[in-house]
């Protein structure tokens, strides 16, 4: 009886579901099926896209070999690692000092907690040319400020050496407020009690900060460090407005490989193979860091 009334509301529930389930298969399943697909093929993105287009470009796994054996794929690869390895430890610890700011009870702080938060909003098409006028060697803000002290700054988008780090200045300026509103609620959630204790122990503010902060923060640090990986090896915008991936490629990115064969040289084929050799490469590190969690997450029982 109780199996017949369970039936009879998921049959019910359909009609309510049906759109959603719908738009899920259309704009979600369906492309993610054909991408796939497509990247067996040496489709060039302009051709009618049907069953026998498909069959003539077939190539088999030829899309994934020539990635594969090509310097280009590991340098660019190993520029998006550069980026990660400078972004990831930045963001989280000016995300981390702003939510330890906005936790204390201060004059004001409800202003500042809007301010932080504006950069999140902006859009990063906005945000991109802001710091492109910002970093211009002959007219940026931040060249002038490192002029008023004796220091000649360098050119920001145009050198080599400090294209991505200027990448990674605005990335962090953008982001820091959307990890930061995670840190802050994982903070507020610790228990006033432990610190109390601490304190009764003789522990200082460092030490309790060390001690009973950040493995009560763990559970939020991780959350953050997954999305800021997952978000970093998206980058794309930010390079495509201010570097176009120059100086001399030097900050060449996955995505923005993807973008330029697919919309630019028209090889969709070859593209859709670097989007999923992008999908396994984050799947792995994403498994890795689950498995991981175990050894420095800390989880309230």
């Amino acid at each position: 009886m109780k199996r017949k009334k369970e039936k009879r509301n998921l049959i019910s529930a359909i009609p309510f579901m049906l759109p959603s389930l719908v738009g899920m298969v259309i704009f979600s399943i369906l492309p993610i099926v054909i991408s796939i697909v497509i990247s067996f093929t040496k489709w060039n993105g302009l051709d009618r896209l049907t069953g026998k287009t498909l069959a003539e470009n077939f190539v088999g796994l030829e899309n994934y070999r020539q990635i594969l054996g090509t310097s280009e794929f590991w340098k660019v690869l190993g520029h998006t690692c550069y980026y990660i390895v400078l972004y990831i430890p930045l963001v989280l610890i000016m995300s981390l000092l702003i939510a330890t700011i906005l936790n204390k009870n201060m004059k004001g702080i409800t202003t500042f907690r809007v301010m932080y938060y504006i950069p999140v909003l902006t859009s990063w098409v906005a945000a991109s040319l802001i710091w492109k006028w910002v970093l211009s060697p002959q007219y940026g803000v931040l060249n002038q400020i490192l002029g008023s002290v004796g220091i000649s700054g360098p050119n920001w988008l145009t050198d080599k050496i400090w294209a991505m780090p200027a990448i990674v200045l605005a990335s962090v300026w953008k982001d820091m407020g959307f990890y930061g509103l995670f840190l802050l609620s994982g903070l507020k959630a610790i228990d006033v009690g432990y610190y109390e204790a601490a304190e009764m122990d003789g522990a200082g503010k460092i030490k309790q900060f060390f001690k009973i902060t950040i493995p009560m923060l763990s559970p939020s640090m991780f959350f953050c460090i997954i999305m800021a990986l997952i978000n970093a090896f998206q980058l794309f915008p930010q390079v495509q407005i201010m570097t176009e991936g120059g100086p001399n490629g030097a900050t060449q990115v996955m995505v923005e490989r993807i973008y330029t064969y697919g919309f630019k040289y028209f090889k969709m084929g070859y593209a859709s193979a670097y989007s999923w050799l992008l999908f396994v490469i984050i799947f792995i590190l994403t498994l890795i860091q689950m498995k991981l969690q175990n050894k420095w997450v800390h989880y309230e029982s």
